[in-house]
This record gives structure tokens, C-alpha cells and sequence, in this order.
């Protein structure tokens, strides 16, 4: 069975495109599920007991996740792990299971993002300073992120993935690689480009085009959680609301767009989401109110 899922796992990352992350994901719901079913089933299965798994033994898998606590959008995501797997047996081992698709998934509660008021994004600024004093291109650094992220509406991942060749000579977009290895363009404001120039102008290390921009304090790549972390320590100090993550500043960004007049297509492609659907959250803030923080707190201001 451990050569079967590994084909899988080949496919998804070979044939699919999906990400390490994605992959490791869809790996350990596949295997969760077989440990489930060697015990509702009394033995080790092989390859063809999974096309005798009925819809009695996936509804009993999902009602065994409720009672392990896992939450919803898990066990969804698990769920559709599981359709995934059954389509590549079906292809690969001509092995037919029509009730996974008669199980249906949870109904997980959606919760919408919020954008993060304006003037709390513009304080963001004063506040990186203020714990940076001793290290100048750390704040310079810090508030790169925030302005990529906000400016740009990128993903944590996204920011972090850009390589020093990316930013150098300040060119009118970013080749941005986001999920599913998905490529696109997005263009990039004056304000964005001043906050990556000091940064890159100040930072330490050297410049080697190759290599990520975004650099910890020990000159290795920066973590998604040291960037979250940028943000929760922000959050703290100015003693923001909880909803004010990363995800919320490229919300607001996201809003601020709609607001502006941005038709829903283009904001789909600006921000590579997959449907058109997961556009569609996004709703409030005025596209001048981010000319107004870069005005207010522009990363060169107070320096004379």
C-alpha cells in the first residue's frame, strides 16, 4: 500500500503541480483514512478492499473525526483528499468506488475576513521603528513585508518565495509563482518599491540574485511563522484587534481594490485565486485611503 500512495503522491506533485505543502496534506488524509479502515475493516487492506469501502464505512470515517474532535474544514479538506485518491485508483488500478461521491462533505462555517482600518496599517509604521531602534534594516525590513503584502496583496509564501533577482531595478511587476505553481503578474506602486529599496539598501547580506530577499536576523531565508510573527507582535503593541494577521492586511488590499472600481476578474487574477468565488468575500475600503497611509507613513519619512 506505502508504493501505491507514493505513485499518488508522485502524481500530485509531478502531473498536478500542487506544493509540499499541499502534498503533505493530501498524505496525511490518505493515510488517516487507511488506518481508520484497517480497523473498521479487521485487517490490513490491500489496493482492491478500497473499492469495497461503502458509504456506511465513509460516513462512519467522518463520524469518527467528530469524536477525535477535528474541526470541519479538516475533515472537508480530508474528504476531498479521499475523492483525489479514489480518482487515481480508478486510473491507474482500474479500481471503482462510486460511493465516496455519494458521502457528502461537512458544511463548514465560513467566516469572511475583515480588512484592517486604514489608520492602523499607517500606524504599523511608527510602531516597527519604535521596536527596531537598534536594528535600522530590520525595521526597514519589517515594514517591507507589510507594505508587499498590503501594496501588492501577496500570500505570506508568496513575499517570502521572492528572490533578490525579483525586486532588483524595481521593475513594473512582480513575476509572482503562487499556489498549484500558478504564475502571475502584479503590478507594483512607487510607495512598495521605496519600502524594498531601504530595505535591500540596508540589510547586511549580500545580494545574491539567486537567493530569497527576505532574510532573518542570522541571514537565513525568513520563515512564514518569523513573518506572522511580525504581524502578532504589531497586533500586540498597538493592541489591534485579533482578525489583524497577514492574510488581512492582502484583504485589505483585496477591498480596497473592489472599492476602487476593480472589476472581479482582475482582482481574481491579481490575487491567483483558483475561482471566482473565493473573490467575492471582499467588499469594503476606499482605493484612496492606500495612498493615504503610504503618504502617512511612507518608509522614508522622519529619516532627515
Amino acid at each position: 500500500m506505502q508504493d501505491v500512495i507514493q505513485e499518488f503522491l508522485k502524481y500530485l506533485s509531478d502531473t498536478k503541480g500542487y506544493s509540499l505543502n499541499t502534498i503533505d496534506a493530501y498524505e496525511m488524509d490518505v493515510l488517516d483514512f487507511l488506518k481508520f479502515f484497517n480497523k473498521f475493516n479487521g485487517a490490513d487492506a490491500d489496493v482492491a478492499d478500497l473499492s469495497r469501502a461503502d458509504t456506511i464505512c465513509f460516513r462512519a470515517y467522518l463520524a469518527d473525526r467528530q469524536r477525535r474532535g477535528l474541526a470541519y474544514k479538516s475533515t472537508a479538506r480530508a474528504l476531498s483528499s479521499l475523492r483525489g485518491f479514489y480518482k487515481f485508483l480508478g486510473r491507474k488500478y482500474d479500481i471503482k468506488n462510486d460511493a465516496i461521491g455519494l458521502v457528502s462533505s461537512p458544511k463548514v462555517p465560513r467566516k469572511l475576513s475583515k480588512a484592517i482600518n486604514v489608520s492602523d496599517v499607517a500606524d504599523m509604521h511608527g510602531a516597527i521603528r519604535a521596536t527596531n531602534v537598534k536594528n535600522p534594516w530590520v525595521a526597514a525590513r519589517d515594514w517591507a513585508l507589510v507594505v508587499l503584502l498590503f501594496g501588492c496583496g501577496l500570500r505570506i509564501s508568496e513575499a517570502l518565495n521572492l528572490r533578490n533577482r525579483d525586486v532588483m531595478g524595481r521593475p513594473d511587476v512582480l513575476r509572482i509563482v503562487g499556489k498549484g505553481n500558478k504564475e502571475r503578474l502584479v503590478p507594483v506602486l512607487p510607495a512598495v518599491w521605496d519600502a524594498m529599496d531601504k530595505y535591500m539598501s540596508t540589510h547586511p547580506f549580500e545580494k545574491v540574485p539567486d537567493e530569497v530577499a527576505f532574510r532573518s536576523v542570522r541571514g537565513l531565508p525568513m520563515s512564514p511563522r518569523m513573518a506572522e510573527k511580525v504581524v502578532e507582535n504589531l497586533r500586540n503593541y498597538l493592541q489591534l484587534p485579533d482578525y489583524v494577521t497577514p492574510h488581512a492586511l492582502r484583504h485589505t488590499f483585496a477591498t480596497a481594490l473592489l472599492a476602487g472600481g476593480a472589476d472581479l476578474r482582475s482582482l481574481q487574477e491579481l490575487l491567483g485565486h483558483s475561482s471566482l468565488a473565493a473573490t467575492q468575500v471582499y467588499t469594503r475600503v476606499n482605493m484612496s485611503d492606500i495612498s493615504n497611509i503610504y503618504a502617512h507613513a511612507h518608509p522614508r519619512a522622519g529619516d532627515e
